[in-house]
């Protein structure tokens, strides 16, 4: 990496006032940037693409995956006739039939016309056992904050004077019929510093929020507050998590109206399931004469355990290639997700009087699977997906107390011609001698010469894996058009546990970004590609990402799409939720943070005389996490510099993800795929 940075100390901000989210002199920056960047596309190509993505992503042989609330299976919906999307339902024997027969809940888009609001359906937390009531999320603009509405789904209709949870940020928890828990922003210096709630109230149905009973409040320096109830009969727990900051947190039990510890390391995950704790370690942990290393997962009877015992059952001890992604409980049995060099592997745990037992579940080779529970109250049923890049989705059904192979009850029909790619994986060497994995996806013999147009993309960031999934308006749009796909499996995720993480946190941070170079490097040495050819992408930390390829490795890349992007390492604390990110960045207020912070904040890095490849950013006004300020002043600040071909669009709905319905969706990914398209060929 470049060792001088001679902007990076300079303390002037000319770009400030792009911060104002709605200002007008903003709004108005902006609409005239979107008319400059639409005018530099050929907007009969870019409608085409547009229109070949949005066939992808409106195909009614998506699979529905459902979700089961009682008797019911649960499913939203997004397509032509739906962009906003409908929430219907039906029956096992139903949805096991080749047309299922969806019964409505709630159209969105009616909802949305009748209200005359924007809505973007966010999710809904049953209430159990009875699931017949239902905490809906809705969000005005896709952003994170939403208001929370009571639905009867059996009525189908909201609950009339029914609890109502208004426009924030907020978590909710069922408690009883007639009383929640809510984490929100009430006034009164309710949210933390990353405006986050930072108290739990218990809300009796008919009174008025602020009435309601403070359970636990935290400190305004921590991320946020948590809740959770477990309603599982005579298991019935209700959970408060006081998360310190986005990798650490101290979990309480509520017992009646006392918080009591449950003495887990703080960097910890855990779940209960009946009588059993599981406790997932993120570092090295020696409770008793045992240690058990970063990335075990461990059970223990959760009442032995708050009683002092400590005789934990290791249910699974990573090794330096295989690691733990995620676990969940059927009725009588954990199911973990496993990888191994980045391929999947899926083992059913099953505790037994003196021991557990594990087996092996059999799945597809060379591609991305991955299981959960269907039900953890009454059933062993499990869910599994297995995709690839070249493999379209197929959807299996199991049985967690069964030896035989689940059973392939969906799979969806290709969207673009795959025979005549093939998917490799090869490791590139990274600066301090780390192999670092990446999967290629190409035409079967591929030439060699240097050639070809390449999109290399990762992420780098809060242990996030990057997998092998089906994408078919990659397929149409990149590969289909002779270019070759690569998504890099860089040190800051999660594909080889939480050192795979941690090794790149603060002033590790060059590390992610010298793998993802290694990578660039190792296309180009093999003669996939060459850096005129070679553009990356990539969003939110992914934008963080290839905005320090921008600044520090602009030789290795003909072209940079970014997305959503952190880039103003400086003043991301003070923006949006930026003072969440401490534990993962540093903090730039502190003297000794902004000494390595610096180094990685492109923002700052932009140099004179330095010839920088032809750059795009992206951005959603409406978003309330990262913010659109970040690519705006990047690319404001390119501009008055006078570097060439920097081009930037802002999209008004859609919070982070960008879009809010399909048709966006697919023109953010078109313009994206257009952009490198024109650079790189």
């Amino acid at each position: 990496m470049t060792e001088q940075y001679p902007d990076r100390m300079n303390p002037i901000d000319e770009n400030l006032w792009l911060e104002e989210t709605y200002g007008d002199a903003s709004l108005n920056w902006v609409n005239q940037q979107n008319e400059r960047t639409l005018a530099d596309f050929d907007l009969a190509a870019l409608d085409a693409a547009q229109a070949n993505i949005l066939e992808v992503y409106d195909s009614t042989d998506r699979i529905a995956m459902p979700a089961k609330h009682g008797d019911w299976y649960y499913n939203f919906w997004k397509d032509a006739e739906h962009p906003r999307g409908i929430w219907r339902r039906t029956t096992l024997e139903s949805y096991l039939s080749a047309d299922p027969a969806w019964e409505l809940v709630l159209d969105i888009d009616a909802l949305g016309q009748a209200e005359d609001k924007q809505w973007v359906f966010q999710g809904a937390e049953f209430l159990q056992p009875e699931n017949r009531l239902a905490l809906l999320r809705l969000s005005p603009d896709g952003g994170d904050a939403v208001v929370i509405r009571e639905f009867d789904v059996e009525a189908k209709t909201f609950v009339e004077e029914g609890f109502v949870v208004p426009y924030a940020k907020s978590q909710s928890a069922w408690l009883n019929e007639n009383t929640i828990y809510v984490a929100t922003d009430s006034g009164d210096d309710s949210l933390t510093n990353s405006g986050y709630a930072r108290e739990v109230r218990r809300w009796q149905r008919g009174t008025s929020l602020k009435d309601a009973t403070t359970v636990h409040i935290v400190d305004k320096q921590h991320m946020t507050i948590g809740v959770y109830h477990d309603a599982t009969p005579g298991f019935e727990r209700t959970l408060i998590l006081d998360k310190t900051d986005f990798f650490h947190g101290i979990w309480y039990v509520l017992a009646g109206d006392e918080l009591v510890r449950i003495d887990v390391p703080d960097d910890a995950n855990i779940d209960l399931h009946r009588e059993w704790l599981t406790i997932e370690t993120k570092s090295d942990w020696s409770p008793a004469n045992d240690t058990y290393i970063a990335g075990s997962l461990l059970a223990i009877d959760f009442d032995a355990f708050m009683g002092g015992g400590r005789d934990f059952v290791t249910v699974f001890t990573p090794d330096a290639r295989t690691s733990l992604q995620s676990s969940s409980w059927t009725r009588n049995h954990l199911i973990l997700n496993l990888l191994r060099d980045v391929a999947s592997q899926i083992v059913v745990a099953t505790p037994g009087p003196s021991s557990w037992s594990n087996r092996n579940v059999e799945i597809p080779p060379l591609q991305t699977t991955s299981a959960w529970a269907v039900d953890d109250q009454d059933a062993d049923s499990l869910w599994m997906v297995s995709t690839g890049f070249v493999q379209p989705t197929t959807l299996y059904l199991g049985d967690a107390s069964q030896a035989a192979a689940p059973e392939v009850i969906k799979s969806t029909s290709p969207l673009f011609d795959a025979e005549s790619y093939e998917v490799e994986q090869h490791f590139a060497t990274s600066a301090d001698g780390t192999r670092v994995p990446y999967f290629q996806v190409s035409t079967r013999g591929l030439m060699l010469d240097g050639s070809h147009p390449t999109l290399l993309t990762g992420y780098g960031g809060f242990q996030i894996s990057r997998l092998p999934e089906y994408d078919a308006s990659t397929g149409r749009e990149w590969l289909e058009n002779g270019g070759v796909y690569v998504v890099a499996n860089i040190r800051g995720g999660g594909e080889y546990g939480p050192t795979w993480h941690t090794c790149a946190l603060r002033e590790n941070r060059h590390r992610a970004y010298e793998d993802f170079a290694a990578v660039a490097r190792d296309l180009i040495d093999r003669g996939v590609t060459s850096a005129q050819h070679l553009g990356c992408m990539g969003g939110s930390n992914g934008g963080l990402l290839v905005g320090n390829m921008l600044t520090h490795y602009p030789d290795l890349f003909g072209a940079i799409v970014c997305t959503v992007p952190l880039l103003d390492m400086q003043r991301y604390v003070h923006l949006n939720a930026g003072a969440s990110w401490i534990a993962e960045y540093g903090d730039p207020e502190n003297p000794d943070d902004w000494a390595f912070i610096q180094t990685f904040s492109p923002y700052h890095n932009l140099r004179e005389g330095v010839i920088y490849p032809p750059v795009h950013f992206y951005t959603a006004t409406s978003d309330d996490r990262v913010g659109p300020a970040q690519a705006r002043k990047m690319a404001a600040r390119m501009q008055e510099r006078e570097y060439p071909h920097v081009w930037f669009y802002e999209n008004r709905q859609g919070g982070h993800a960008g879009s809010a319905d399909n048709k966006e969706r697919a023109q953010m990914r078109a313009m994206s795929l257009e952009f490198l398209r024109k650079h790189l060929r």
